[in-house]
This record gives C-alpha cells, structure tokens and sequence, in this order.
C-alpha cells in the first residue's frame, strides 16, 4: 500500500530519522495558515508547495513550487489544488491533486553548500535479504544514474539474522564522500531509517533526495513509502493512511468484494482463481493474439456474488472485447463455480461479450455439461489449448 510524502515523513520522524518539516493543507486558507506556522516553528522564510499524490516526477509536471512570500504560497497552491498533475509515472491521464504539503525550505544559504544524495530500503528477493542502495547522484532519476554512470550506485545487503550493523551505516556514509559532523550524522540516519523500514514491515522506502544541509544536518527531503499489505494487521494505524482518491475506483470497489484486481492495458478480461493462474493465464491471452485488460484472483470461493461482482468489475472497462475465466477446481468444485457463473450471467441479465469459461479439476465434466445446457452465450473449454483457440476465435468475428 502506498502512502502520501507527508505520511512517510511523519512515519519516519517517529523513528527519529531527520526530515523536512512540513504541513499538509487540502484548502488554499489551509495552505496559507500552514506557511505561517511553520515559520514559527522552523524560522523558515521561504516555503515548498508539494502537491501529495502517489507518483514520483511531480516537480517535472509542475507540482512542486518555491514560495517566497505568503502570497506567493497562496498562488501556488491556487494553482496545485485541483490541478491534473501529470508526471512520468501518472500516464497521459495524470492525478488530481487533493493536498500539498507546506514544506519549509531547507537549501538556505551558509558557511558550506548543501549536496543531494539518493537512497532506497528495499527488498532484494535474489539474495532473500533487505538492501540499501544508494547514490551520491541525489535529485536525479536513479535509473538515468544507473544507466549512465553505475559506478556511482551502491548496494549494501542486509543480513536479516542480525539486521545493520554499524560499520555499514559506516561505510554507506564513507562511499557517500562524508567527513566530520555530516559523516556521523548519516550513520544515525542509516540506522534509523533501516529501524523504521524493518519496524513497520514496509516492502520500499526511497528518499531521493537526502540533503547534507549548510549545516552538516542529513535530512529527508522526499519520502516515498511503500507498506506490505499483508502486515498491514500488525498495523491498524497505517491501514487507515490509505487513500482511496489515488486508487483507480475499479480496484477500491474490487477490494470491498475482497477481489484482488488490477487494471491494464488489453481487450480480454480475466477472472481466474489463484495469483500464479492468473499469471499463466494472461500469457495464454497474449500467445492466443490478444491483450489482457486486467488481473483478476477471485480467491478459492468463487461464488455467484463474487463471480457476478467480478463481472460488473471487468465490463466497467469499454475496452474489453471478451473475457475469459480459468478456474482450477481444487478447494471449490468446478460444478459450484459453473453454477456460480450461470447465476451471475442471470444476475447480470445481458453480457455483452462472449464468455469463454474453462474450468480443470474436480466435477470438470459435470461442470462442462452446466454450462452447456445454461442456453447462454458461453464457451466452455476443458484444457488451457481450447480456451486459447476460443479467445483467438471470437476476437476475430
């Protein structure tokens, strides 16, 4: 699950791990009161308006602004709020912008210059161990860093057994060209934030950039965070950080079914059973000539409520031209699940697509007979080959 910036500072300061100060404000008065505070608590003099949604790039599209007046806060965030940010990561549709942080601005002048850095907590899942990977190329894209000048990237792997050990906060600070003050400084905050990643079970922390301020203070200018979902019963208090506005409403109204869906780019809808299936069989859809236009796991229940809320689900796509249900009849039998899907095609009234339904396992054959006594627009398949041949057939009519 992701989480906005403002929530991953704050999830991080917790820790201990320094940060840029900030207010979040979803109203242009809001926004406007927040500057005022924040020079009172930090002697800021100048403000960062940061619009908050769940994308990376937001200061190429225009979503991140300097402030050098209140009135120059309360234009920016005129201009953020509301705005269709669109950024490499969002697509040509972009997100709207719902809040902005008010962020105090920490590149001020002083005796020494300030330098940005890059680095990430992550799961390394060749090695089964955490890495924190890190760059003296901060502010930039990392992967332009990599591709250019790999040299300047850096890994050190975690041993879960005993988690990190000071002489790598040591060295990471060491590579970083860090000296005196700002060298101890980034060894606490290694340490801290690799507390704070393994603390909160999070799946990704990349702060990209980690400032060595005038000062030699090391902060966290950015925070983009990302949450296992599966721990997230460890931690009620971050589930309610989820923020259904950046979801795609398809995805939030499949997760209230307890569907696990992801919507893409293709023109054959897939309701399968099982996440590895549904992998498998979207491949068979691209090999077959087509394009899947979203990742389906209906779970081990596959009953008619669940079968027919998939359905309403994959039909709110105008692109899909089929669809196609793989079910391996193992905890559930096939001749509940054809029975499921003959009642959710009742339910539903008309479909306006073929239905290609192949169901492998246990009752299959009775299963086949369902669905071709159903008098309904369906074609079944028994093996994986049928029901590729079937998606290839009706595609071309």
């Amino acid at each position: 699950m992701n989480i906005h910036e403002y929530q991953g500072k704050s999830i991080l300061k917790s820790f201990g791990v320094g940060i840029q100060e900030g207010i979040v404000a979803e109203t242009v008065g809001q926004a406007v009161e927040a500057a005022k505070t924040l020079s009172q608590q930090t002697g800021t003099k100048w403000w960062v308006v940061k619009a908050q949604i769940h994308a990376g790039g937001r200061g190429k599209g225009g979503g991140v602004k300097l402030a050098k007046s209140l009135d120059e806060v309360k234009e920016k965030a005129e201009n953020i709020i509301g705005m269709q940010l669109v950024t490499p990561q969002t697509g040509a549709q972009g997100k709207k912008v719902h809040k902005v942080l008010i962020a105090q601005d920490v590149y001020y002048p002083g005796a020494s210059p300030t330098k940005e850095f890059y680095m990430s907590v992550l799961l390394n899942r060749q090695e089964g161990r955490n890495t924190v990977m890190y760059s003296t190329e901060g502010g930039m894209d990392i992967e332009e860093v990599a591709a250019k000048t790999p040299e300047r990237i850096f890994k050190e792997d975690i041993d879960p057994k005993v988690g990190l050990q000071p002489f790598q906060a040591r060295k990471i600070a060491f590579n970083l060209g860090l000296s005196g003050n700002a060298f101890k400084e980034m060894t606490k905050f290694v340490s801290s934030l690799y507390k704070a990643y393994d603390a909160i079970d999070a799946s990704l922390f990349e702060i990209n950039p980690v400032l060595k301020t005038s000062d030699d203070k090391i902060i966290a200018v950015d925070a983009k965070v990302g949450l296992d979902e599966n721990a997230l019963f460890r931690h009620p208090d971050f589930a309610a950080m989820r923020d259904k506005l950046e979801e795609y409403p398809t995805e939030v109204e499949a997760s209230e079914h307890d569907l696990n869906y992801v919507k893409l780019d293709g023109n054959v809808g897939c309701m399968v059973n099982g996440a590895g299936l549904a992998m498998a069989t979207m491949d068979i859809i691209k090999l077959a000539g087509g394009e899947p236009a979203n990742f389906l796991d209906v779970g081990g229940t596959a009953n008619a409520e669940r079968v027919a809320a998939a359905f309403k689900i994959i039909l709110k796509d105008p692109h899909v031209k089929a669809i196609l249900i793989n079910i391996f009849g193992g905890i559930v039998r096939c001749d509940r699940v054809a029975q499921g899907i003959v009642d959710a095609c009742k339910i539903l009234g008309t479909v306006p697509v073929p239905i290609i339904v192949r169901l492998q396992g246990t009752n299959a054959v009775e299963a086949k007979k369902i669905i071709d006594e159903s008098g309904l627009k369906v074609y079944s398949a028994i093996l994986l080959k049928e029901a590729a041949d079937l998606v290839n057939e009706v595609l071309k009519k």
